[in-house]
């Protein structure tokens, strides 16, 4: 599988090199020990394993920039960390770069609950942001299974998504200002709260989905909503992608904005959390091929719950719903999430897959879905496939898991043509190849493919102008 990349093996930093570094975060926080190191160095998937001469963990911006200014002068390459979640490989050193851990700025340094903003630093965890802005009765939206471990920092730098995305957007949508030490040590001070600043170029939107190789950022003031005073959660089974799509153009008619989250299930995934999780009970009394999962949101203490069984009554009498079951507490709410954030928990158990995180216009769903099936099909007749995601805002988590039985290592080298063959689908759509995870190493050589050249050449030239020695996660994403 070429979308594993072999270690290649470079010199360490020479002793005196090293000291410098380490006089800039103290040896405390100056890991070299491989054994210690080697939380930060496996990613979930362990598609690409790491190693450094030293993991450095910085507690300030200033020690950002005293990094950066020495690994710039040195010519020394970087790569920037936040909760170490990211699913493309993008935070991880393959190459022997020192690995930049921002796991200790840790600051919220302001929530402003009147100007619905907060000002946070790059290692707060998501949970501990929305947390945050629950103490002054605000929410932080972005919403993603890895909230405990993902970091604001790596959210923004890879511009993460989540199943709040359809009502809220991905993190770009969040954030109102950034802090940002560049590849020469210069600090970018564009921290503020307003929503109205047209003085030119908007800066912070070059380091958001960057991914770490134009800047490093180290806070970011972030935009709250108000939180809402009910919440419904409903499980509904469906006879089609086509009838979610349709359940959901009708949810959203009948609250005009409410459905803050819509995810669709295929059966298989379903039943494999079933299976694998102890935890989890199958919502309906009867199995079904696909299922919708989602959430009403409101400001009214009163009346959404009459609002959803509205919705999956009119849905069943068009033939939209053939089942549901709406969550008689905050508690079977969470056992219906917990389903949905199984999903790649559990396909560890159930064989070796080829994943793809893509998006296609919100109508092309299920069209794609059908056809890609059909593709694949003919390449492996006996591919399991789940196709599951964020139906609402077009990405599809597309998974092709090995047949039962067959060899995993051969299943595996076809990666490459099974991808080829799915993003065949994503580009006769108009669509993407990466919605939220990403390009980092996983991407980077299919990327001229998909991409526009033009685009292409100019975030190249970008990378040149902010980062000219390229010390900054060199070979990703370009």
């Amino acid at each position: 599988m070429s979308s594993v990349m072999n270690v290649q093996s470079k010199p360490t930093l020479t002793p005196a090199l090293l000291a410098r570094f380490t006089d800039i975060v103290g040896p405390k926080y100056a890991i070299t020990d491989p054994q210690m190191q080697q939380s930060y160095l496996i990613e979930l998937r362990g598609l690409y394993p790491g190693h450094t001469p030293v993991v450095l963990r910085p507690g300030s911006t200033d020690e950002v920039a005293a990094i950066l200014k020495l690994a710039n002068e040195t010519k020394t390459a970087i790569v920037p960390q936040g909760g170490n979640t990211g699913l493309v490989g993008g935070q991880t050193p393959i190459n022997g770069e020192v690995l930049l851990s921002l796991t200790r700025l840790d600051k919220i340094r302001e929530v402003d609950p009147v100007s619905y903003t907060m000002t946070v630093e790059a290692g707060v965890t998501l949970q501990r942001a929305r947390e945050a802005a629950a103490q002054a009765d605000r929410l932080y939206p972005q919403l993603l299974g890895s909230e405990g471990t993902c970091t604001i920092g790596g959210n923004l730098s890879t511009n993460a998504g989540g199943i709040a995305a359809l009502a809220h957007g991905v993190a770009r949508s969040h954030a109102l200002g950034l802090e940002v030490v560049l590849a020469d040590g210069r600090v970018l001070h564009n921290l503020n709260k307003l929503k109205k600043d047209n003085t030119g170029y908007d800066l912070k939107n070059l380091f958001i989905g960057a991914e770490g190789t134009l800047g490093v950022i180290t806070a970011a003031t972030l935009r709250l909503v108000p939180r809402p005073r009910s919440v419904e959660t409903a499980f509904a089974a469906v006879p089609s992608p086509q009838a979610a799509l349709d359940l959901l153009g009708l949810a959203e008619e009948r609250t005009a904005g409410g459905v803050t989250s819509f995810e669709l299930l295929a059966r298989f995934g379903v039943a494999a959390v079933i299976d694998y999780d102890a935890k989890s009970r199958d919502p309906l009394r009867e199995p079904h091929d696909w299922y919708a999962l989602f959430d009403l949101s409101s400001q009214a203490r009163t009346g959404l719950r009459d609002v959803m069984e509205e919705i999956l009554s009119e849905g069943h009498d068009k033939g939209l719903v053939i089942d549901a079951t709406i969550a008689e507490s905050l508690e079977q709410a969470k056992a219906f999430w917990r389903i949905r954030e199984m999903f790649s928990e559990v396909q560890r158990h159930i064989g070796a897959a080829v994943k793809h995180d893509v998006s296609v216009p919100v109508a092309a769903i299920p069209t794609f879905i059908e056809e890609t099936n059909a593709v694949v099909k003919k390449l492996i007749p006996d591919a399991r496939l789940m196709a599951f995601g964020h139906v609402g805002d077009g990405n599809v988590h597309y998974n092709v898991i090995h047949p039962v039985g067959a060899d995993t290592k051969k299943f595996l080298a076809r990666w490459d043509e099974i991808s080829a063959a799915v993003f065949g689908v994503v580009k006769k759509f108009g669509g993407s190849i990466s919605a939220e995870h990403g390009i980092g190493l996983m991407k980077r050589h299919i990327l001229p493919k998909y991409k526009d050249p033009v685009a292409l050449d100019l975030m190249r030239d970008l990378k040149r102008l902010l980062d000219p020695n390229g010390i900054l996660n060199p070979g990703k994403v370009l």
